[in-house]
């Protein structure tokens, strides 16, 4: 077994639980400084909000969805300078230059909502997650894909971090541990899987802002619609939608685009159906709604070849915990909890936490 020697200067090895983009910069940061890092994840692959879903319809024809966030900006993240050009200069990042604006359901209208130097708006190339699988595979990084963390443990006498899976494996031992996953350190764990956090509850209760995503795809291009990404007001179903075939280096075969409910929508559905994983017949319910809503609002949407809801239970943190210091941080036990919902509710705020995450445990790493 690994012991606090280890800490003193040989083998070194952080856990990051948690793929999104938060836990995928300081991955890349903490790595970069010569620490080995392990990745675990439950899901499929990395992406958290980045996600990319892959679809095929009933004729075997592939379809590929952004239904996460549909772009991000850097302009408050001092912290993490210089990463939009390293992205950009590596492929990973383009500028996504479309204008956009907002439409009233009440007067029916469209209105320009760009701005005289509006930041930029930039999509990972070909997909949002491109950002997090290139700095999950770096040299230094290893990633776990599909499984779930079901104990994390502090040994007090080894001074040292033990990892157990869901269904029991020992999965090492480590010198440091960072959670960018949110339901790790929250009770939100418990409603959701039925078990104790993880790492028990770590921070109080995050509110959160659900949002039901609905992917639609049409063989022709909706060209009367004068933005490819616009917000909805005076509507209780529809919030945003935006031309997801739109962005740089995606696929023009069909045009995709995605439509993202009201937190009042998807709170009134949840509250029938619970945090479990939502029935298809549930989410068929939900696309229909939400593509009636579309096409309530007199736009002449057709009706499309390929649609499907997808539940964004966590879309929005509510609450900021670590507005100031950027994440949480237990020093002695070696221990950061990174994520949007420490600054900001968006992808740069992740990227700000993930990065002062990372800080916290190479300088530490530095000085033993």
């Amino acid at each position: 077994m690994e012991t606090s020697a280890s800490v003193a200067g040989i083998a070194r090895k952080i856990a990051v639980l948690g793929s999104g983009i938060s836990g995928a910069v300081c991955a890349s940061a903490i790595a970069k400084n010569g620490i080995s890092i392990t990745v675990f994840d439950a899901a499929r692959g990395p992406g958290g909000r980045m996600s990319q879903r892959r679809e095929t319809t009933g004729d075997g024809k592939e379809l590929l969805f952004d239904h996460g966030a549909p772009f991000f900006t850097m302009s408050n993240c001092s912290e993490a300078l210089g990463l939009d050009r390293e992205w950009e200069s590596r492929g990973l990042i383009a500028e996504w230059k479309q204008k956009f604006g907002s439409f009233d359901c009440i007067a029916k209208t469209f209105t320009e909502t760009e701005q005289e130097g509006s930041n930029k708006r930039y999509v990972g190339v070909p997909g949002m997650n491109s950002i997090c699988r290139a700095l999950c595979h770096q040299p230094g990084v290893e990633s776990k894909f599909g499984v779930g963390i079901g104990r994390v443990d502090w040994l007090e006498e080894e001074n040292i971090w033990r990892l157990t899976s869901l269904d029991g494996q020992n999965l090492g031992h480590f010198e440091g541990v960072v959670a960018s996953d949110k339901n790790i350190v929250s009770s939100r764990f418990t409603s959701v899987t039925g078990r104790p956090p993880p790492l028990g509850n770590k921070v109080q209760d995050i509110a959160v802002s659900p949002r039901f995503v609905v992917m639609l795809a049409f063989p022709e291009p909706l060209s009367w619609i004068p933005f490819k990404g616009f917000s909805i007001r005076n509507s209780k179903v529809l919030n945003w939608a935006h031309c997801d075939s739109s962005k740089p280096g995606r696929s023009t075969a069909s045009e995709r685009w995605i439509l993202h409910s009201t937190a009042e929508y998807a709170e009134t559905v949840i509250a029938k159906t619970g945090l479990k994983k939502p029935s298809d017949a549930i989410l068929t319910k939900v696309a229909e709604e939400l593509l009636e809503e579309l096409q309530n609002m007199g736009l002449n949407i057709p009706q499309p070849f390929f649609k499907k809801a997808h539940r964004w239970g966590s879309a929005f943190p509510l609450t900021s915990v670590a507005a100031e210091e950027k994440c949480l941080w237990d020093k002695k036990r070696r221990l950061a909890i990174c994520g949007d919902f420490c600054v900001s509710p968006d992808v740069e705020g992740a990227i700000i936490s993930g990065m002062a995450a990372a800080s916290k445990l190479t300088e530490l790493f530095s000085c033993l």
